[in-house]
């Protein structure tokens, strides 16, 4: 998701009004395939005894009767036979607006491209690879799907008060960059982390970021790092239980009570935390250095 200000109101040409565009995909080149492989592979390699074990079964979906990256019709297909939902291409980072209907019409928007060789470990704007890789296998649990289906129609009433900062620090913090306690021990689930090697392991880990346990009132309040590995990361008991939050949490007196309180920092630890690693932020800390 982004910005709605920074960006024109208008789809780019060759875009429907709701921001969709085919998918093309005779049009990728055998090197973007192979990309999308050795991507795969690796992270596929590395994920087990790491990532959510309902992840791990949603990676059925992704393989796909073509080689290299998912056609989304047929991708589409297999997912709705699971959960109602589908995936469809767009040009890059679409309008809140947009965004939010399309996931509260259980819709899945994902880029086209792929990332280059030179990008294997670090691109900031979302791939095909992050899109579909990262998100696309939690779309294919009936309960994670009815969160992000109500996470897009939270989004579409939190235009109308203002507060959809509010909503991005929860899609980052459990979408993106959640972990999950399950039988005893961290996984991974969010998006940003499964689809990145270097995350993949830090953010379980390394002695470095702060894990705490997820509370929506104090995930809204959080700031977050778009440009790098991330200094603290909420954890969740179950995808259940944060439908269960979801659905049953009165978001517009919550916004209006978090008006009155200050932003808190990415590294914050409050008292009244559930904190399950207090990180010693080494790694954040030298990332400072460097550039200093």
């Amino acid at each position: 998701m982004t910005d709605a200000k920074s960006l024109l109101a208008v789809p780019p040409a060759g875009a429907a009004a709701d921001w969709t565009i085919p998918q093309d995909w005779a049009r990728y080149t055998p090197a973007e395939h192979a990309m999308w492989d050795t991507l795969f592979e690796r992270q596929a390699r590395m994920l087990p005894g790491r990532v959510s074990p309902t992840f791990l079964a949603g990676l059925d979906v992704l393989r796909m009767s073509k080689p290299g990256i998912p056609d989304f019709e047929e991708l589409s297909e297999r997912l709705h036979a699971l959960t109602g939902w589908r995936v469809v291409a767009v040009p890059g980072l679409v309008p809140d607006e947009d965004f939010f209907r399309h996931l509260a019409n259980r819709t899945f928007v994902a880029g086209r491209f792929i990332r280059t060789p030179e990008q294997i470990d670090y691109l900031q704007e979302p791939d095909v690879f992050h899109d579909v890789f990262g998100h696309v296998p939690l779309l294919a649990n009936p309960v994670f799907a009815d969160y992000m289906q109500a996470y897009g129609e939270g989004g579409l009433r939190s235009l109308d008060l203002n507060a959809m900062h509010r909503l991005a620090r929860l899609y980052w913090y459990t979408v993106e960059f959640g972990l999950i306690r399950e039988d005893g021990d961290l996984r991974l689930y969010g998006a940003g982390i499964v689809s990145s090697y270097g995350e993949s392991r830090f953010a379980l880990d390394d002695p470095s970021p702060n894990r705490i346990a997820l509370d929506l009132k104090r995930v809204m309040r959080t700031r977050y790092k778009i440009d790098d590995y991330q200094q603290t990361y909420f954890v969740i008991d179950s995808y259940e239980d944060l439908l269960r939050q979801t659905l049953e949490t009165d978001f517009a007196p919550l916004y209006a009570e978090l008006e009155g309180e200050p932003d808190l920092a990415t590294d914050a630890v409050l008292p009244t935390d559930t904190v399950l690693t207090l990180g010693s932020q080494a790694y954040a800390r030298s990332q400072k250095e460097a550039v200093a």
